[in-house]
């Protein structure tokens, strides 16, 4: 029996693949193979190296590459939109596992699974109570600064890698950080900077080579986004060629079990669930912000629309697929979407592909991953990350707005000096005063009228027509408790400033609010005002506010002051 036009409704809202399969083309599904194909390449070296940052198997990162998108595509309302393993998702898990409460528990491939599924439980949870909101209360200067940060510790994380460093096994002086660099393995430095090399030419380079030789744009994209597959092929050739593994101490990813791991719930651990409950709060809290993000990105260009709560369930969903599949946590990955978009994916369906491809790869080429050189995944991982360290947006945020600079460099020192959960908790505090700040201290102004004109504007600013015996101001913020202080302190020296004044009409035109204790407040000014033979008035109330006074005996106490419903007209009156 086909369902009413409302279940189907309900059907596409929840699972929003329903809507666009309904006008699905073959052209779209030519676009979808190319780009999901496209996408694959990508897959395979950042699922390896960004399990390898978090400090766990290879094979958490491809486990993640696999269920998890399949899971978004059926729930994720975003068409383009790669989840899987993330740079700062790796970065955060390698510091909730290297936490001395957590590092305690021992196994931390389940400790990691752990996080998954409760970074999953908590994405569910915050969409059952509808806060898919939530991605506006972190500020973009506070999300930069955390970028920005943890982007520098992935570095400072790599950099050994690259170098072919051993661990120390020294104190922490200076002459220990020597024979610590001394201990560079020569092989593995060239094979990282032919890596590099190789990155960077398939960037900015090979793109330009390839749009001067007049190839398609989605091709020259194909093309240039096959430089980490490349990297990874010819450094794992190099190093089988060579022995270099055994000869030379090279270190290779090793041993990756080959198949697709059993489904499993064999992670539940109520002692470790608890532990981790705060890492995975951060984790999930930044995986949903950063997703929704890179997800409104693409869509803006089409024209699309991002739900935000249906998002929290679609990744709340993949992180418990994850789970219970074998695999870290995910999110919405930034290269790997561009990648998709720009390769000419036109649904999920792109992702689809992609997942199934790097599933057979996991199945039947397994034993090609064993000796991908370590520090060629560590160069993959530089390049994509270098450019989100973002220091020079310091400056420039500092220059427009000096607390939200503040709240960027602190995050960012935060999370370098005390960790990545207590930086962002920084930067949002910071964020919070600085809110605080310039709502306790509105912009008021005095204003008059420019001649010939019915417009008033700040007397500071423009020359304008004013009365000696009549004070017109302006209040920019709704009045509160925490500015009402600082309105009348304002007012009180204008009218010592100005002892002529016998009218001074207040102009609501910025005010959509006025909360208990500041009526007291205006209650007792205007008392103040008609002690001493003056009288307040009211100019350009809004109707919420107008709502609000009239269920009270304010009005009747303005009286003989009026409420004006332009402050043309108060000038008139009054001037």
């Amino acid at each position: 029996m086909r369902p009413s036009l409302y279940e189907e409704l309900r059907l596409t809202k929840l699972f929003p693949i329903f809507g666009w399969l309904k006008t699905y083309t073959r052209q779209n599904f030519n676009d979808d193979l190319f780009a999901g194909s496209i996408t694959a390449i990508l897959l395979v070296p950042q699922g390896i190296a960004y399990a390898i940052l978090a400090g766990l198997p290879p094979q958490l990162g491809l486990y993640a590459s696999i269920l998890p998108p399949v899971v978004y595509a059926l729930l994720g309302t975003s068409r383009t939109l790669s989840v899987g393993p993330v740079s700062i998702a790796a970065i955060m898990i390698a510091s909730a596992l290297t936490a001395p409460e957590v590092s305690v528990l021992g196994n931390p491939v389940q400790s990691a699974l752990i996080l998954s599924a409760e970074s999953g439980v908590i994405m569910l949870l915050m969409a059952l109570l509808r806060m898919g909101g939530l991605v506006n209360f972190i500020s973009h200067p506070v999300l930069a600064g955390f970028t920005s940060g943890a982007s520098i510790l992935i570095i400072a994380n790599q950099l050994p890698l690259t170098l072919g460093l051993k661990s120390p096994s020294c104190g922490s002086g200076i002459g220990c950080y020597v024979d610590y660099l001394q201990t560079s393995n020569t092989i593995t430095l060239s094979i990282s900077l032919a890596a590099l090399g190789l990155l960077l030419f398939f960037g900015k380079p090979l793109t330009a080579i390839l749009k001067r030789a007049g190839i398609k744009l989605s091709l020259v994209t194909a093309i240039s986004k096959c430089g980490p597959l490349l990297t990874v092929l010819l450094a794992t050739s190099a190093v089988n060629y060579f022995n270099l593994a055994v000869q030379y101490n090279v270190a290779v990813v090793g041993q990756v079990p080959s198949g697709f791991p059993a489904l499993s719930l064999n992670f539940i651990n109520v002692g470790k669930w608890h532990t981790l409950l705060p890492y995975a709060a951060f984790i999930a809290l930044i995986a949903y912000i950063e997703s929704v993000a890179i997800a409104k990105v693409t869509a803006n260009l089409r024209g699309e629309k991002i739900a935000a709560n249906q998002e929290l369930i679609a990744l709340g969903a993949a992180n418990l697929a994850t789970a219970i599949s074998g695999g870290m946590p995910v999110a919405g990955g930034f290269s790997r979407t561009m990648v998709n978009f720009s390769a000419g994916a036109r649904t999920q369906m792109a992702m689809l592909i992609a997942a199934g491809i790097l599933a057979l790869a996991v199945i039947f080429f397994n034993p090609w991953f064993e000796n991908i050189p370590k520090s060629a995944l560590a160069a993959i991982i530089l390049v994509a990350i270098f450019r989100l360290v973002r220091i020079k947006h310091i400056y420039h945020t500092w220059n427009y707005d000096r607390g939200d600079g503040l709240a960027e460099l602190a995050t960012l020192l935060g999370v370098l000096i005390l960790g990545i959960e207590e930086g962002i908790i920084l930067g949002i505090i910071l964020t919070i005063a600085s809110n605080l700040r310039k709502t306790s201290q509105p912009h008021i102004a005095v204003v008059g009228r420019i001649p010939e004109t019915e417009h008033y504007r700040n007397i500071k600013r423009h020359s304008v027509e004013t009365w000696h015996h009549l004070l017109l101001v302006r209040i920019d913020e709704n009045i509160t408790f925490a500015n009402i202080n600082y309105i009348e302190d304002y007012l009180a020296a204008e009218l010592r400033r100005q002892p002529d004044i016998r009218h001074v009409v207040l102009i609501f035109t910025s005010v959509s609010d006025i909360d208990t204790t500041a009526l007291e407040t205006l209650e007792n000014f205007n008392h103040a005002l008609q002690a001493s033979g003056k009288t307040l008035h009211i100019a350009e109330a809004k109707g919420p506010v107008l709502d609000k006074l009239q269920k009270t005996n304010f009005l009747e106490q303005l009286k003989p002051g009026k409420m004006f419903f332009r402050t043309e007209d108060a000038a008139k009156e009054l001037g």
